[in-house]
């Protein structure tokens, strides 16, 4: 999921890159290609995470994991790193999530339960300032509860927000009609997709 998000990322892309499956991207730029990597805790130039007992304690990405710097990196304050996010300086921002809807409406952050711990972070200025919103994520929950829906039943994130979508089973598109599957993973049938959509799913569309 993350390698084929990061081939479809624009070279020399400024990215942000959200916590967890997202921060794989990191790992897989296409040869050929610079992308420079934004956190929000204040460093331009973020590198992949560093070998096992390379970690500098004073070196971490928003998500508090240790990371590396590319040459010409640069540190900065938190307040001019919300900055550069709303004030549309970031091209591409790769999110997790726990619902999409057929919209293109994202809710990764809250299920809305009242023991539910609000950790937005910096999510709302993310998808709110940023250009293009991709989306990595397993297709359902643990227990096979849809994430494709028609509408969120979470609290929102942000609506109308969500590009393309990058799960274990498929990569979608979000379109003015509605769900439109790009490509599927190796040994998945559009069937399959389907299944595990709750929401109506268009077919790869056909060479002219």
């Amino acid at each position: 999921m993350a390698q084929l998000a990061a081939s479809d990322i624009p070279d020399r892309s400024y990215v942000n890159l959200g916590i967890g499956l997202p921060e794989l991207v990191a790992k897989y730029v296409p040869k050929g290609r610079e992308f420079i990597y934004h956190t929000e805790n204040g460093l331009l130039g973020m590198g992949p995470a560093p070998e096992l007992g390379e970690e500098d304690p004073e070196l971490i990405n928003a998500g508090k994991k240790p990371v590396t710097t590319n040459p010409g990196a640069s540190f900065f304050h938190h307040g001019d790193s919300f900055a550069m996010i709303r004030g549309g300086h970031i091209d591409v921002c790769v999110l997790g999530a726990m619902q999409v809807s057929q919209q293109g409406d994202l809710a990764n952050w809250s299920t809305g339960t009242p023991d539910a711990i609000p950790a937005v972070g910096g999510a709302m200025d993310l998808i709110a300032g940023v250009k293009t919103i991709y989306v990595i994520t397993q297709h359902t929950t643990k227990n096979g509860t849809p994430k494709l829906l028609e509408q969120c039943t979470y609290p929102l994130t942000g609506k109308g927000v969500v590009t393309r979508v990058y799960s274990n089973l498929a990569i979608i598109d979000v379109t003015s009609r509605g769900f439109q599957l790009r490509q599927l993973a190796p040994g998945i049938t559009f069937q399959e997709v389907s299944d595990r959509t709750k929401a109506s799913l268009m077919p790869l569309e056909q060479e002219p």
